[in-house]
């Protein structure tokens, strides 16, 4: 296999961190992935999106929150507008209600606490890449309780056209499981649960995880 294939298939990551002893390492350790390919490093917002825009294609941003100039969460938002098919996954030290969800909002598809291993980063990295969501379990404890507190009555209000296993799905989804474990619970292999949550997704109009948990408690299911 040519090395232009070998490189083809890389995830091209921007490492955003505001101190150079984080974010040095932090983009080192990363490019020892044989899929990883880091592009650039940047110590604020603006030099997120500048990379972003001079770096060539970008896949991910691994992107700190409390950063100087622009934010992560100002920043992010600005990716998902500007820049719709770069993934932003967060890293940071800051996981209380507001951050989480102040992030989630502005268009971030994983949040992570910087106390996940290289092993967790690089799986967020590539799910994200793959368009899937990864959140630490802290985060998605905090995010399940918050939903929960804030969710509507139950109204049962699901389209009639959401299959037996679809519902199954969005259920699990309404307890906090990852794909992963959702398979597992289900016997299915991951890419089927992706296909399910797809349709079902399309089906009721749910824009992205933390709506289905909503969806799914309003439901009932969960």
């Amino acid at each position: 296999m040519s090395e232009t294939n070998d490189a083809a298939r890389k995830v091209r990551v921007v490492v955003a961190d505001d101190q150079a002893a984080v974010r040095e390492p932090l983009a080192a350790v990363l490019g020892l992935a044989d899929d990883i390919d880091v592009v650039a490093t940047a110590a604020d917002g603006t030099q997120v999106l500048t990379a972003v825009a001079d770096a060539g294609p970008v896949d991910v941003v691994l992107m700190d929150l409390r950063m100087p100039v622009m934010d992560g969460t100002e920043a992010t938002r600005r990716l998902s507008e500007d820049h719709p098919g770069v993934a932003v996954v967060v890293l940071t030290t800051f996981a209380d209600d507001d951050s989480i969800l102040a992030a989630l909002s502005a268009g971030a598809r994983g949040y992570l606490t910087k106390n996940a291993g290289r092993q967790d980063i690089v799986r967020a990295i590539r799910a994200a890449a793959a368009g899937q969501s990864v959140l630490d379990r802290e985060v998605q404890d905090r995010l399940l309780a918050t939903v929960r507190t804030k969710a509507p009555a139950p109204s049962g209000a699901l389209p009639a056209d959401l299959t037996p296993r679809e519902r199954e799905v969005l259920t699990l989804i309404g307890r906090g499981l990852p794909n992963r474990a959702i398979a597992e619970k289900l016997f299915i292999s991951e890419a089927t649960v992706k296909t399910h949550i797809n349709n079902l997704f399309a089906k009721a109009d749910i824009r992205d995880r933390a709506d289905a948990v909503r969806r799914a408690i309003a439901a009932g299911l969960a």
